[in-house]
């Protein structure tokens, strides 16, 4: 049976002391990111009538939750090599030595504190940053508009008919291409049968339904046979009418819009519809909101053997350590978005792939500091 710790007054001091260091470098950390730029914009908006002091207020309120995301992750890494650097400065780390205190039980209550900031993370992915986009698109007027093209495929995955989309934009279609193709095929010329322009459209789960069309017939020599205007007609009905529209509205979305189930379900209809890379970047997107916060107990163990030093040991190595790296895990993201995009590597290899990289280290300076 597994037992825990009994809580002592070591537990609520180091607990304590991680708390108010964490707080401290999440707050820099969020002042520091958020002053530069977006305050300004901020502030010179609300100066010439385009924001309320209300709504700049809340603007920043909005834009917390993704600096918090990252904030998180760096707060606990500085937070808890600043506190245990200053134990092992003020020789208080000797002193827990000295009683008894193994490195496991010295560590115990600032993984107990990290896994609160790792539920913290987690729930500020999947719920606070999707609803502050939702809230910052209302406030800026950001209106859904974009370009779209959908393949209905048949049971064989030959193509049976291409919907092209100019534009979308708040549930109407406008200047819209649907190409039917015929059940024959050719050695020398294309299966094109019909070609169907409206001029706007309306998609629904059930149909998507197009208005005001001109209608040109394709002979079985590649050449318009005869040209009708129709006033309206059904396209992509039932399911695909469903997938079609799902994949046109998610299609305009950041992956920080969507909550994590949402997402699963996109993920789902990509791979569904055959849709590679796409389905490789939300995969490995949708892996990352598991895996991301994770990387706060990792960064709070490596902050705390960071902090052990010796007497004659400069003090700043372990803070250098540590920026760098927090700024080689950022500044990789990216990378490995492109790997599982361009499928070099599996979308599971590249999200994991950071916290196999910060166990190593744990692992390397554990071993090379001797605690």
């Amino acid at each position: 049976m597994l037992k825990f710790p009994k809580i002592t007054i070591y537990d609520k001091y180091i607990f304590s002391q991680v708390f108010m260091t964490t707080f401290v470098a999440i707050l820099l950390f969020s002042v520091v990111w958020i002053a530069p730029e977006m305050l300004l914009k901020t502030i010179e908006k609300t100066l010439s009538g385009t924001y309320t002091p209300v709504v700049a207020v809340k603007v920043l309120a909005y834009e917390l939750p993704k600096i918090l995301g990252k904030a998180f992750p760096v707060g606990l890494l500085l937070g808890s090599l600043f506190t245990f650097d200053k134990l092992s400065k003020d020789s208080e780390l000797t002193i827990f030595r000295a009683v008894g205190l193994s490195f496991k039980r010295i560590l115990a209550p600032v993984l107990f504190f990290s896994v609160i900031v790792t539920v913290l993370c987690f729930i500020t992915y999947d719920k606070l940053i999707p609803m502050a986009e939702t809230g910052l698109n209302i406030i800026k007027g950001k209106r859904t508009v974009t370009q779209y093209i959908y393949t209905e495929k048949d049971k064989n995955n030959v193509p049976k008919d291409y919907v092209v989309v100019s534009k979308y934009d708040d549930g109407e279609m406008q200047d819209i291409i649907y190409l039917d193709f015929g059940e024959k095929r050719y050695t020398d010329v294309h299966e094109l049968t019909d070609i169907y322009y409206a001029k706007t459209g309306t998609p629904s789960n059930d149909k998507w339904t197009l208005s005001d069309i001109s209608h040109y017939e394709i002979s079985d020599d590649g050449i318009f046979e005869e040209i009708e205007h129709i006033a309206e007609m059904n396209i992509l009905n039932g399911e695909s009418a469903a997938n079609a529209l799902k994949l046109m509205v998610y299609s305009t979305k950041r992956d920080r819009e969507i909550t994590n189930a949402d997402l699963k379900s996109y993920v789902n209809l990509l791979k569904k519809e055959n849709l590679d890379e796409e389905y490789r970047t939300m995969l490995n997107k949708y892996y990352q909101r598991f895996f991301h916060p994770f990387v706060c107990i990792l960064l709070a163990i490596l902050g705390v053997i960071l902090g052990f030093s010796k007497p004659r040991e400069h003090r700043m190595v372990g803070f250098v350590i540590a920026i760098g790296c927090i700024f080689v895990y950022y500044i990789t993201l990216p990378f490995f978005d492109l790997l599982a995009a361009k499928g070099v590597l599996p979308p599971l290899i590249t999200s994991l792939f950071p916290l196999l990289a910060f166990l190593a280290a744990i692992v390397a300076l554990y071993k090379s500091k001797d605690i």
